[in-house]
């Protein structure tokens, strides 16, 4: 197997296991304050940072030895993005925060036209007004726009524009290596139980589902993933990640319904392929023109 298809398939396991998010913050029960959830994970997170270093022989203190805009972007975006989504799926249903919050790929296709040598272009703009049409369907459509969730919809729109402005910025430390991620999480879990011991009661799952739920997100979606993620980034095919990205969301409601923590509809099914149709046909481009080059550089 070529290096970069095996960079790209470890790439894509961070896509699979980020589907898995929402579902398994819902069966924490849904009682743990946001920031003891945050706490939790990311100290899974780094405690299984930790072993890998370690049964590589050292404690990894070399990899702390990062520049301050990588720590205040890292961390920033690990914090930031979390604490909004927790506190999130406790304010609004499950589903509607997964896919708003999961509109992050089409705003890192937004964003990174942005960047230097790149340019806003028409498919952009298309992929960004089905993407909206789709959350104006779920948050409205027939069933008309519920009030009541409205601090959870705007927390899950700050998660989207959080991880895509973290995941594009992260583009300029590309000498920032992988296992550096396992301090991010390490800080990440330190302001997170700060934050809980001065504003938040302690509450732990009551059964064995809670907690195998709690244990799960420590170690996928809030562990293994963002190791994966950066080594597909970084050594795989980029472009193809972008794209395959976009399957996170339906993942995600897949996985509610299937565990009767959501039900069917044809509002949300609408919702669904507008919001990923949309950030197809943004991100397509993009993945087109990488296609081209590769072809021409190989002629």
């Amino acid at each position: 197997m070529k290096p970069i298809v095996r960079a790209t398939l470890i790439g894509a396991s961070a896509i699979a296991l980020w589907g898995t998010l929402a579902p398994l913050t819902a069966l924490t029960g849904g009682r743990i304050p946001p920031f003891q959830l945050l706490a939790t994970s990311f100290t899974l997170a780094f405690v299984l940072m930790l072993l890998r270093w370690r049964l590589q022989g050292h404690w990894g203190l070399a990899l702390a030895r990062q520049p301050l805009a990588a720590w205040l972007l890292g961390v920033g975006g690990l914090f930031g993005y979390h604490a909004c989504y927790f506190a999130a799926m406790q304010r609004a249903p499950a589903v509607q925060v997964s896919l708003i919050a999961y509109l992050w790929p089409l705003l890192i296709v937004l964003f990174a036209a942005l960047l230097p040598g790149e340019r806003l272009r028409l498919r952009h703009l298309v992929g960004a007004a089905l993407a909206l049409g789709g959350v104006w369907v779920l948050l409205g459509g027939n069933a008309g726009f519920d009030s009541t969730y409205v601090r959870g919809y705007l927390l899950a729109a700050a998660c989207a524009l959080i991880w895509s402005a973290y995941s594009v910025l992260s583009r300029l430390l590309p000498r920032v290596p992988s296992e550096a991620v396992g301090w991010f999480c390490g800080a990440t879990a330190l302001l997170a139980w700060m934050a809980h011991f001065a504003w938040e009661p302690t509450v732990w799952p009551d059964g064995a589902m809670g907690w195998c739920a709690l244990l799960a997100l420590g170690l996928g979606p809030v562990g293994v993933a963002f190791f994966t993620w950066d080594h597909g980034v970084k050594h795989g095919d980029i472009a193809l990640l972008g794209v395959l990205s976009y399957a996170a969301p339906l993942i995600s409601v897949l996985l509610l319904m299937i565990l009767g923590l959501a039900e069917p509809s044809a509002r949300l099914a609408a919702a669904a392929l507008a919001i990923v149709g949309g950030s197809l046909v943004a991100g397509w481009e993009r993945r087109s023109r990488v296609d081209g080059r590769v072809g021409e550089e190989g002629a």
